[in-house]
């Protein structure tokens, strides 16, 4: 079938238009097999996947919501885990409020502690607690034939025993410590021996010792969990996209109207391309040309794009993929800014800066690191820009005294400095140029079904960003290509009622058109 197909709705049949829609799915499954993709579902998993029905909503209960909350955190942690080879668990900012809170509750306890065993006669209850949670850590690094071990610290570390003990004033605290650093040793990953061995020749108080001991057990969980996740990592490729669509089934199961948000975006996507065939007059009175399935999820995937999170959360099939179609999307703005300032500074200065790759990559890079950011709330736009200007007079003005050329005068100065910072306004000329020109380059690859040949054919007046932009591109390519392998099933039912409905579905959509860019203000 014709890629960008089009149709009038009065001159095809329902059952041939159906049709076309599954072999538009087997396509889509075929050419993901040709990439290296791995096996996607048989086509009778597709007959039963969730979509929009006129029955009234099913009431959920509270264990049916949290068991899909849960599968749906399973989802996200296993396609992170495939996704991500920088997996990071637990990677809260240095300076949060939490690491603030937890700090001072830290404090506070070993403060307790120290108190405690200073006292006469000693305190032992928080040191027994202490050496409880040691112990349930060091039973959790144990693989499961480790009996002797397991035994060995079950009785060492008796807390019954110790309790009594501690009734008795007969605590040998520094024997158990001794204890627990030799155990550590010998479960540790040999990148810890050097911790290991500070601990064994510390001179410190017992309770500054136990402190180490947890930062080294805090170390040693940390490689044990990255050590599960590498020998989990091949389990998950080679499965990924099974264990993916079958999780997400399960949770549709539970919430019937789990894809709600995603045929709204496909949704958008059609009404936008039935506007657009309407205005161009192709059809007679009484026809309404219907895109052709590829052309809808086509579109369907540029509107990503462009997505507007602040109107709206991304559609279910999106969810484990939004944080990097949001550094995508920062990405794609401040190259495209990068952009639109060299096109002035070239435009306006003309021939003495042309031609120049040295001075090209420099101003580049120097924009670049000006407007690094500019997606935070915080970001003054306007107030970067004025200093990318001066920072470019300054190189400019460099390179033309080196070049035996005159100065940039004041007036023209001041041209480039209103220029570079006009490009805060949507309908500014320059920024319209590069907008609609990535536009064009993205809905190309997105179109193409071998796209990662042509990422390095970027539009004319695109050259100078060719390489980030070819980057950016074949990140969001490889994204669209694993959500197309994984939800192609769900998009083709979605699809059908859209496409092949008695009368076109004509519900609120939460999406601008896909050429209306998030502003950058």
């Amino acid at each position: 079938m014709p890629l960008n197909d089009e149709r009038p709705t009065s001159t095809s049949s329902g059952e041939d238009q159906s049709s076309d829609v599954e072999s538009c799915c087997d396509s889509m499954r075929s050419a993901s097999d040709q990439d290296g993709s791995r096996d996607s579902f048989n086509s009778d998993s597709s007959s039963k996947h969730c979509t929009p029905s006129s029955s009234p909503p099913k009431t959920l209960t509270l264990d049916e919501v949290m068991e899909a909350g849960r599968e749906l955190f399973n989802l996200k942690i296993a396609h992170e885990i495939v996704m991500n080879n920088n997996i990071l668990m637990n990677s809260r900012p240095r300076d949060s409020l939490w690491n603030e809170v937890r700090d001072n509750l830290h404090k506070a306890f070993w403060d307790i502690l120290e108190t405690e065993l200073n006292d006469d006669p000693p305190e032992y209850q928080f040191a027994i607690k202490l050496l409880e949670e040691i112990r349930e850590i060091l039973l959790s690094f144990l693989n499961p034939g480790a009996n002797r071990m397991r035994t060995q610290i079950m009785e060492v570390l008796d807390m019954d025993l110790i309790r009594q003990q501690a009734d008795n004033d007969a605590v040998d605290i520094q024997g158990l410590v001794s204890y627990v650093i030799t155990t550590m040793g010998k479960l540790c990953a040999p990148m810890r021996d050097k911790d290991i061995k500070k601990l064994r020749e510390s001179t410190e108080n017992i309770v500054t010792v136990l402190k180490e001991i947890f930062c080294v057990l805090d170390l040693m969980k940390a490689d044990f969990l990255t050590h599960n996740i590498e020998m989990l990592k091949p389990v998950l490729q080679r499965n990924c996209v099974e264990y993916e669509r079958e999780t997400f089934q399960s949770i549709l199961d539970k919430t019937p109207t789990g894809l709600n948000r995603t045929t709204s975006w496909i949704q958008s996507a059609l009404e936008e391309l039935l506007s657009a065939t309407e205005k161009s007059n192709d059809c007679g009175q009484g026809q309404r040309a219907m895109p052709g399935p590829f052309k809808l999820l086509n579109a369907a995937y540029f509107h990503i794009l462009t997505w507007d999170y602040s109107k709206s959360p991304v559609p279910e099939t999106w969810i484990t993929d939004e944080a990097r179609l949001q550094e995508i999307q920062w990405q794609l703005k401040q190259c495209q800014a990068v952009n639109e300032v060299l096109l002035i500074v070239y435009s306006t200065v003309g021939e003495p800066v042309q031609g120049l790759p040295s001075l090209s990559d420099r101003l580049k890079t120097m924009i670049s690191v000006l407007l690094d950011g500019m997606h935070r709330p915080d970001f003054n736009l306007e107030e970067s820009l004025e200093g990318v200007s001066a920072q470019i007079c300054c190189e400019l003005n460099k390179s033309l005294t080196e070049r035996d050329y005159p100065a940039l005068t004041p007036e023209l100065r001041a041209t480039l400095t209103g220029q570079i910072c006009s490009i805060t306004q949507k309908d500014n000329p320059i920024r319209t140029l590069v907008e609609d020109r990535v536009q064009q380059y993205f809905m190309a690859l997105i179109s193409d079904p071998k796209p990662q040949l042509k990422l390095e054919q970027v539009p004319a007046g695109l050259t100078a960003i060719k390489s980030e932009l070819a980057l950016i591109a074949k990140k969001f390519i490889s994204l669209i290509n694993y959500n197309r392998t994984v939800y192609g099933p769900f998009y083709v039912d979605i699809i059908k009622k859209l496409l092949f409905s008695s009368s076109p579905p004509t519900a609120s959509f939460p999406q601008e058109k896909a050429h209306d860019s998030a502003s950058r203000e």
